[in-house]
């Protein structure tokens, strides 16, 4: 089953692990150390954010080694995007409309 990114990023343990691997690559166990749940719920985490494309597991002797591939994060990133320019503008409207002069009523 392929995921989205939006599924990998919903799960605050998984954006905590893609911060993790993201400043190095790391071993399984090192991954696991870092976090107050299993190795085998980390395991299921990393599952999910290889299925979206955001680590890569790569095998080094007996040594598996997480890999963070951060530019599937892109499809978020143009998402976002979309609805901040959306919104400045409508927030740049407002600000013109409020700042004109108001005009009294006879």
């Amino acid at each position: 089953m392929r995921r989205d990114v939006f599924q990998a990023i919903a799960d605050p343990t998984r954006r905590e692990i893609i911060d993790v691997i993201s400043r190095g690559s790391m071993n399984l166990n090192a991954v696991a150390e870092t976090f107050d749940i299993s190795r085998q719920a980390v395991s299921r985490h990393i599952k999910i954010l290889t299925e979206c494309g955001l680590v890569v597991i790569r095998q080094q002797g007996r040594e598996r080694y997480c890999e963070a591939r951060l530019k599937n994060l892109n499809e978020v990133s143009e998402w976002i995007d979309q609805y901040r320019k959306f919104w400045t503008g409508k927030l740049n409207a407002l600000e013109t409309h409020l700042s004109k002069p108001k005009r009294s009523k006879k």
